[in-house]
């Protein structure tokens, strides 16, 4: 499965949005790139590039690619239990057709939504250091920069919010932190949610109705502003 692919726009990766296949920025993140690549020679190992349509008018943005979920399969939200919850609710909306099978070729397809992350690099643990966040977010805003139609981003945890408010030029403080809050960042109205883990599924921290209803409130705001 190690292969190329081209980012959400159709471009041949690098481009601005999009990070290079064997991007060097972060030698932490390279390194446990390389790891996985002599462990797992058949998995994606790699950027995870961003997954939807380009003419998308909402963007959800996690943190990073889990070790064997994108960073395996090459598709953000793939191959690990998050998707499930997420893509099912994007279907449910209105925001996909098809069905999700945690795998890059099944027949998901996204509808004027797209899917990214923070961190397009699988960190150990989960966790990304702050310099590698810092590094990462030019392909953020840029990412957000090339939806012609974007009106809503949808942040997966607080991390996320941070970064994408940090992508738009704000400071990380400017937004209301908290499951269900949305406030105004610029021409976008942004839209939290604890992340779709199964941690936090499992946990109840978050339910599926807390989730659908954000989703909700997010096709109610577009729907009205277009």
């Amino acid at each position: 499965m190690n292969t190329e692919r081209s980012n959400i726009a159709g471009e041949k990766v690098p481009s601005p949005a999009e990070p290079s296949r064997d991007c060097p920025l972060c030698p932490r993140l390279v390194a446990y790139r390389r790891e996985n690549q002599e462990l797992y020679p058949d998995w994606f190992n790699g950027p995870a590039p961003s997954f939807g349509d380009k003419d998308a008018r909402l963007l959800v943005v996690g943190l990073a690619p889990g070790r064997k979920g994108a960073n395996r399969t090459g598709r953000p939200f793939t191959g690990d239990y998050a998707g499930t919850l997420l893509y099912d609710t994007l279907i449910k909306f209105g925001f996909a057709t098809g069905k999700f099978e945690a795998r890059p070729d099944d027949s998901l397809k996204l509808i004027g939504s797209a899917v990214t992350n923070a961190v397009r690099c699988a960190p150990p643990g989960n966790k990304p250091e702050t310099s590698e966040e810092n590094s990462c977010r030019p392909f953020l805003t840029n990412r957000i920069e090339a939806f012609p139609n974007l009106k809503a981003i949808v942040t997966l945890g607080d991390v996320s919010r941070r970064n994408v408010l940090k992508a738009l030029g704000l400071k990380a403080s400017a937004g209301i932190p908290g499951h269900g809050s949305e406030f105004q960042a610029g021409r976008y109205r942004v839209f939290n949610s604890y992340h779709c883990s199964r941690l936090n599924t499992n946990t109840g921290r978050l339910t599926t109705p807390m989730f659908e209803d954000l989703f909700a409130r997010v096709k109610a705001y577009i729907d009205a502003a277009d």
